[in-house]
């Protein structure tokens, strides 16, 4: 499969992405699990998942906290309005409705994230999100479980050694310079809300309520990437690995002159 045209693979299913999220973790040493999300049009569909789990009625979650209980717990999460706050940016990111005036107006972070309300509501006119009208459900798991087949997105946490590897693994047959949002706080948007609006590769900086709610820490970054993009890292991470090129980076040492460890790296490329 890793050999095949890019142009010619076949979409993955939950069992082939389960197995790339294992071959993820012995490349990168991954902390927690890597997971997927998939929007649902239809709320009976998502509910047909296997294992899936609903938070309790009437007990609501930010959208990070229900992304940590999958990347940590191991859990199978199925949501829709009413287990996140409603007109929220965790709901309106993911597609599941628009945003309430009281954000679109920058009421809601004038004084807090912003000095004015025109800042605030700058911040809230930028941010990447799923366009409402078509999704009722999100779906979170674990990539191993195999249970959302396939997922829209698959996601991982690592720390920046870890993700300049996964670019470099993005990069290594055919290359693509990347470029990343920051939205600043809200940062979901520039990970998951990116990805499932476009379905490309997007990095983020976890901001303050990831880390004060999701539980985040503090060196940990975010990756988002549909599928295939996945199979494209994990094949240059296996390439790159061939090379001597692995995780964790040993470090040669600041005051030591670098001719002997690149001429292990670029032997005979004078």
């Amino acid at each position: 499969m890793n050999d095949m045209p890019e142009t010619t693979k076949p979409e993955l299913d939950g069992k082939a992405i389960a197995e790339l999220a294992e071959q993820l973790n012995q490349l990168l040493k991954l902390r927690t699990f890597p997971i997927g999300m998939k929007l649902f049009a239809d709320v009976a569909a998502m509910e047909a998942v296997h294992g899936l789990r609903r938070p309790s009625k009437g007990k609501t979650f930010s959208t990070c906290q229900l992304v940590t209980q999958s990347r940590m717990a191991g859990f199978t999460l199925g949501i829709t309005t009413e287990n996140v706050p409603p007109f929220s940016s965790c709901s309106s990111v993911i597609g599941l409705d628009a945003p309430g005036d009281i954000y679109t107006s920058g009421r809601k972070m004038e004084g807090v994230w912003f000095e004015n309300r025109a800042a605030a509501a700058a911040h809230q006119a930028q941010m990447p999100r799923v366009t409402p009208g078509t999704y009722n459900g999100l779906a979170i798991s674990p990539l191993r479980t195999g249970r959302l087949d396939p997922p829209d997105i698959c996601l991982f946490y690592g720390n920046p050694a870890q993700m300049i590897l996964f670019i470099n693994g993005l990069q290594w047959r055919n290359y693509q310079r990347y470029d990343f949002s920051i939205t600043g706080e809200s940062a979901c948007a520039d990970s998951w809300g990116h990805a499932l609006k476009t379905r490309t590769v997007s990095l983020s900086i976890p901001c303050y309520a990831e880390r004060r709610y999701g539980g985040v820490a503090d060196d940990e970054m975010l990756m988002a990437c549909p599928p295939q993009d996945l199979l494209r890292a994990v094949t240059g991470l296996q390439g790159l690995s061939k090379a001597g090129l692995r995780y964790p980076i040993m470090p040669f040492g600041p005051q030591a002159e670098p001719a002997e460890g690149m001429a292990k790296s670029y032997a005979g490329k004078s």
